[in-house]
């Protein structure tokens, strides 16, 4: 079963904004085993909305579409609609009550005849109420094929996709299941590891099928399998992972399942009820920016030093000067002290360190671009490694994140 997005707006097409929203609802249908089959960003021009809808209709039973909802003259999106199915606009009462709690009680700003409008949806659609927002959603069906328009702000769009779209197309559509399972490594190219499991994927069976997603030092290899029997779909996938890990042991780090590796380590914190800080240097108060994204974090997390000056390693983290002399500010023993001294700073039971060249400059060492310590400090010991990442300034950065995430975890289930 396939499904098409339409994402509506010069904004996106001319690099304004960057379409998230069609990632979001990709993810959502495959979830209830809908799969996408293109994804389509069109001008808000009514001609242009037409030609995707129709062409959209030729190859899927689902047709999502976001933006061009809004209350100015720019936003076509239910014009066309009523176009593209030979409707006209009617007035929804309980669409204008809505919107009228909205400015009486939340805005705060006096209603427009212009905001009223947001209360006319086609005739023959069936209105998707949108809690957070003016703009209702829509669903219009014709010749078995759902329509459904959204308004393209991302909350309201989510918070519609999950309660109202995605509900809706469960009770009225039958659909296949489809099965992920995501098996992450590091530390072997793509093409390197692709070699290595050649003889394995050739033998997959036809209804499984294995993505490579090299990024930055780790590849993630998805298995995704589809049909009709949940079960039969489970026992396969499995089967075919037990196959594999022989291939990939020394690799393999292990699945990823709807988690990233670092709410993989903030789970393992949270778990053993012990804590982490860090010290930055190369990195910026990247480690620490991925880390408080996710909730929660303050259960473990203490906080960061970004020491990317020499005086602040010194000052703030106490790093000796001597040991800066000897070994430079890219050195085992600087990461180390690093790790070390945060953790006491901070009192946590872990801390993790780095400090590198990231270029383009050498600044205060001589070691070679791409260079990069990082040190984790355990209640019971430091362990320190040094990696070459490369040239490019944003890769050598976000590998050395991934690395220092990979560390923690390693670290971390020792305990």
């Amino acid at each position: 079963m396939f499904a098409e997005i339409i994402t509506i707006g010069d904004e996106i097409l001319i690099g304004q904004i960057v379409d998230t929203n069609s990632a979001f609802i990709a993810k959502e249908l495959n979830k209830i085993g809908v799969s996408v089959y293109q994804i389509t960003s069109v001008q808000d021009d009514r001609q242009h909305i037409l030609n995707a809808l129709t062409e959209a209709k030729s190859r899927a039973q689902i047709v999502i579409v976001t933006g061009g909802l809004g209350p100015t003259k720019d936003d076509i999106t239910k014009h066309t609609f009523c176009d593209f199915f030979d409707d006209v606009l009617v007035q929804d009462k309980s669409v204008l009550k809505h919107v009228e709690h909205l400015f009486a009680s939340i805005i705060s700003t006096p209603i427009s005849e212009v905001n009223r409008q947001q209360a006319m949806v086609p005739s023959k659609a069936t209105v998707l109420h949108n809690a957070n927002g003016t703009a209702p959603g829509m669903w219009v069906k014709k010749d078995g094929v759902a329509f459904v328009s959204l308004p393209g702000v991302p909350f309201e769009m989510k918070a519609l996709i999950v309660d109202a779209v995605i509900p809706k197309i469960i009770k009225e559509f039958k659909r296949p299941y489809i099965i992920h399972r995501t098996l992450v490594t590091y530390g072997l190219g793509e093409s390197a590891l692709a070699e290595r499991i050649e003889d394995w994927e050739d033998q997959l069976p036809p209804f499984i099928k294995l993505a490579y997603l090299p990024n930055l030092g780790k590849v993630r290899l998805r298995l995704s399998a589809k049909g009709k029997d949940k079960q039969i779909l489970l026992d396969a996938i499995e089967l075919e992972i037990e196959k594999l890990q022989p291939l990939i042991g020394d690799i393999l780090y292990g699945t990823e399942d709807e988690e990233t590796l670092e709410e993989r380590v903030a789970k393992l914190f949270t778990a053993k009820n012990m804590t982490l800080a860090t010290a930055e240097s190369c990195t910026g108060g990247r480690i620490a920016e991925q880390i408080t994204a996710i909730p929660g974090a303050s259960a473990y997390y203490k906080g960061t030093v970004v020491s990317y000056a020499t005086d602040v390693k010194v000052n703030v983290l106490k790093v000796q000067e001597k040991l800066i002399k000897e070994h430079s500010v890219v050195s085992a023993e600087v990461a180390t002290a690093m790790a070390v001294n945060v953790k006491s700073l901070l009192k946590s039971d872990f801390a993790v360190a780095t400090t590198g060249n990231a270029g383009p400059t050498k600044g205060d060492s001589d070691a070679e671009v791409g260079t990069v310590f990082i040190a984790v400090a355990t209640p019971k010991e430091v362990i320190v490694n040094k990696f070459m990442f490369g040239k490019q300034r944003f890769r050598i950065v976000q590998k050395a994140v991934n690395k220092a995430f990979e560390l923690l975890q390693k670290e971390i289930v020792k305990i």
